[in-house]
């Protein structure tokens, strides 16, 4: 089966079974040999307001999205198993959010929005100090957010950009923005990024200059350096990475233009991207990306999240990772009951990055 539509799910089937993985993602050894940059991911949050009372937060979410963030606060120095390559949580430097932060941002119904973003706020803060979360977050938008990018979430986020702990820089639009942990570059794009000049057509999903965040960002904040570079976006890329030209009335029902994720590959070119973060499929994926629609043997570590507090299933999961100059160190927390219970993957996934210039 190939690594690209291994899900969590089949996953455990296959390792129950001894299936063999491929040497970039078996961790050697699981050790650090230096302090990494650690952090969590989480994606598809979908807060979910009650329907018939709008003003309250639907059961179901309330106690999923809670869970979550109890868990989070609690794995910071706790046990590794082997089987997850060992060690012990290291003190995360924030969390990571991947966008569907809540649920009808699609939607007219605007008091739901409120509410749900509200409790959004309530559970992640902003600062580690604001909110249940004991560390700063730093989310993008997805579809279920804001398609277009007019609305309450895109608003909100574009708002708290403006003090978000440790942020070197933010687009035109304020959506879009940059920080460093450690000599690590990260960088938050929002739904898709987009869009490439040359193509005039309408996109489904409006990308808010994150191209051109992502061309200046990169130039600007990391240049020659080598350092390692990790880059989050809602939604998926192989499903749009197709060959060009593209008609226009099929790319403009697509989520993201195959123009736009032609010119995303081609502004990663020449820098030490230690990973690509995203979530949207609600199934994790791991593999590498070359530029095409199909998982390469070399390319772009990438890192497709689960839906880690969905209101609709028992079935969550979060990414831990260990970013240092050399390696990208990832493990997967998962649940089968809403986070009642949960356990680590029985897998690590380790890829090397070349190291940053002295």
């Amino acid at each position: 089966m190939p690594l690209s539509d291994i899900t969590r799910r089949q996953f455990v089937a296959g390792a129950a079974a001894g299936a063999a993985l491929p040497a970039w993602l078996r961790a050697e050894d699981p050790k650090p040999k230096e302090e990494p940059v650690a952090f969590f991911l989480v994606g598809d949050t979908h807060f979910l307001a009650d329907k018939e009372d709008t003003a309250k937060l639907d059961e179901r979410s309330k106690l999923v999205t809670g869970r979550l963030v109890d868990l989070l606060n609690k794995l910071p120095g706790s046990d590794i198993p082997q089987t997850a390559g060992g060690g012990k949580v290291l003190a995360p430097r924030g969390v990571i959010h991947a966008g569907d932060c809540i649920d009808t941002g699609d939607k007219a119904n605007v008091k739901m929005q409120e509410t749900e973003w509200a409790a959004f706020a309530d559970a992640y803060g902003l600062t580690g100090k604001d909110g249940k979360l004991k560390v700063p977050v730093y989310e993008v938008h997805g579809n279920h957010d804001s398609p277009r990018g007019d609305g309450l979430a895109v608003k909100k986020i574009v708002e708290r950009n403006k003090t978000r702990p440790g942020v070197t820089n933010v687009s035109k639009s304020g959506v879009h923005y940059s920080w460093d942990w450690a000599g690590v570059h990260f960088v938050c794009l929002g739904i898709v990024v987009g869009q490439v000049a040359d193509v005039s057509r309408k996109r489904r999903y409006a990308p808010l200059g994150s191209l051109e965040f992502l061309v200046s960002d990169l130039k600007e904040k990391v240049g020659a350096s080598g350092k390692p570079v990790v880059i989050t976006q809602h939604v998926d890329m192989l499903r749009y990475a197709q060959p060009l030209p593209v008609e226009d009335k099929k790319a403009e029902g697509m989520e993201w233009d195959p123009a736009d994720v032609k010119g995303y590959y081609d502004a990663l070119k020449g820098y030490n991207v230690a990973a690509i973060l995203y979530g949207h499929t609600h199934a994790r994926n791991v593999y590498r990306w070359d530029g095409t629609n199909r998982a390469a043997k070399d390319g772009v570590p990438t890192f497709n999240v689960d839906n880690s507090s969905h209101f609709g299933g028992k079935q969550q999961a979060f990414f831990y990772f260990e970013v240092r100059a050399g390696e990208v160190t990832v493990r997967e927390y998962q649940t089968a009951d809403a986070w009642e219970t949960g356990s680590w993957t029985p897998q690590t996934w380790s890829a090397p990055n070349p190291a940053a210039k002295k």
